[in-house]
């Protein structure tokens, strides 16, 4: 399995502006708290001190996965891609053939999966049987409740 990510224009935008922000203002923030803490005196006893730092510490390692994200990052062209099977990027309106319930989902790598925005990741159990199918075809997603049969209905 190849090490990339592959990204939707949009989310690489965010990413791009996240590490402009955490490195700008996130460090000068930090840089401030560390001096505010550094100015109260014996830094062997000063609990507020090595919190700052810490933080700092973590700061720093968000920088640095998002950075390394952003290397193995493949932006996903989807005009290639055949219109009438699902692929990634791919808008899936499907129905619960259990329960009778509609939903949309968009297929989107598993970075960018985010269930409240009705994105999931091709790589989840669900993901994976809408794969490659198309409208009008019954798949079956072995999610860890069972067995769930969906109907895909259209396809964006």
């Amino acid at each position: 399995m190849s090490n990339f990510v592959y990204l939707s224009k949009e989310r690489l935008k965010e990413l791009e502006d996240e590490i402009r922000e955490l490195k700008s203002n996130g460090r000068k923030k930090m840089a401030e708290r560390i001096a505010e803490a550094r100015s109260h005196g014996d830094l062997s006893e000063n609990a507020e001190y090595d919190a700052a730092k810490e933080e700092q510490g973590l700061l720093e390692l968000k920088i640095s996965k998002l950075e390394d994200l952003l290397s193995r990052a493949r932006i996903i062209d989807t005009s290639s891609l055949p219109q009438d099977q699902v692929h990634i990027l791919s808008k899936v309106k499907v129905k619960n053939l259990k329960n009778g319930k509609t939903f949309e989902y968009i297929l989107v790598s598993e970075e960018e999966a985010n269930i409240e925005q009705s994105k999931i990741s091709i790589t989840s159990p669900v993901g994976q049987a809408f794969m490659g199918h198309k409208a009008g075809e019954i798949v079956t997603a072995n999610v860890p409740a069972g067995l769930i049969k969906f109907e895909i209905i259209s396809i964006d």
